[in-house]
């Protein structure tokens, strides 16, 4: 795999611009290595294997930092989901079915089903479907991304690589996310606008707090933001595209956002947020995402503002 080394990170003092250049200019040539791609089977690996070096770590398949609930949970209708994870920092359930090979509708049928049980039994917190496989064709893509408009589905494709030494790498590039297409991507009709009071009857109103900072922040930055209430998110923009979308959630004193920047500094914006302490990660080739609670806000917010001061500018 390629390699890069980062020769020195940002000063404290220094502006998200700043530190977006210095990364850039840090980076040094990488050195190519050679791997070749590979079916798990074909080197007599199974569906078991792959499970164990998901359990032994879970950050494998590029969800951040989860917890394994259990594994093999047996189901009411007979099945057994390969595992039930969990988010501590945000709350937040993830049921998760992997198989070997090429997507098929079977396991995507089983997938949701056991999501959905898993959601009645615990109906006030949030739940993530995942299905993981080595390859997601375009037909059953197309499939899932329709479903993602009322199921919240996550398809991660994970890719396995011989290297040189004959060792095994894994790769999850999760292709379609529940937060992947931003508002305006979709059919305006297919917003469903709502208020205030709709946010402050579903969610946490300590997670709206987080969301009212930083938009205190933005304003004093300058930043005259519009801000538009709807069903699945709270949208954020000035005069031009929106570019910054919140996620309050449920469990008090957290929130997730998203924002959109130039894919020409995103690389080097997201390493400058991350080498901040802030566990952001990469959606698509242009968003920035990342979850907050109240003790990391408050010590990130003027690096959160100055991110934002960047994506405002890019939208017009």
């Amino acid at each position: 795999m390629s390699q890069r080394r980062i020769a020195s990170k940002p000063e404290l003092g220094d502006d998200f611009s700043a530190q977006q250049s210095r990364m850039r200019e840090a980076i040094v040539p990488m050195q190519l290595k050679k791997v070749t791609a590979i079916d798990l089977r074909s080197v007599g690996l199974d569906e078991k294997w792959l499970q164990e070096q998901i359990n032994k770590d879970p950050k494998i398949l590029g969800l951040g930092d989860l917890e394994v609930l259990s594994r093999e949970r047996r189901q009411p209708s007979g099945g057994k989901i390969d595992f039930l994870m969990y988010s501590p920092e945000d709350g937040t359930y993830f049921e998760v079915e992997v198989m070997l090979g090429a997507l098929d509708e079977s396991h995507i049928i089983r997938t949701i089903e056991y999501w959905d049980i898993e959601r009645q039994r615990r109906p006030q917190s949030e739940h993530r479907a995942v299905i993981v496989a080595e390859q997601i064709t375009s037909r059953f893509f197309n499939v899932i991304r329709l479903l993602n408009r009322s199921v919240p589905i996550i398809a991660v494709q994970l890719a396995a690589f011989k290297l040189d030494d004959s060792s095994i790498a894994l790769h999850a590039v999760p292709v379609l996310d529940v937060t992947e297409d931003a508002p305006e991507d979709y059919v305006a009709n297919e917003v469903e606008a709502t208020d205030r009071k709709y946010w402050e009857s579903k969610r946490d109103p300590q997670s709206l707090n987080i969301m009212d900072k930083i938009l205190a922040g933005t304003r004093e930055a300058g930043i005259k933001d519009r801000l538009s209430y709807n069903k699945h998110h709270i949208a954020l923009g000035t005069t031009g595209n929106n570019f910054c979308w919140f996620h309050p959630r449920k469990t008090p004193g957290y929130c997730h956002l998203e924002f959109r920047t130039s894919p020409d500094i995103r690389d080097a914006g997201l390493e400058a947020l991350q080498s901040r302490g802030v566990d952001a990660s990469a959606r698509g080739t242009e968003r920035i995402s990342f979850s907050l609670n109240t003790r990391i806000l408050d010590e990130k917010l003027p690096l959160i503002v100055d991110a934002l001061k960047a994506a405002e500018q890019y939208s017009r």
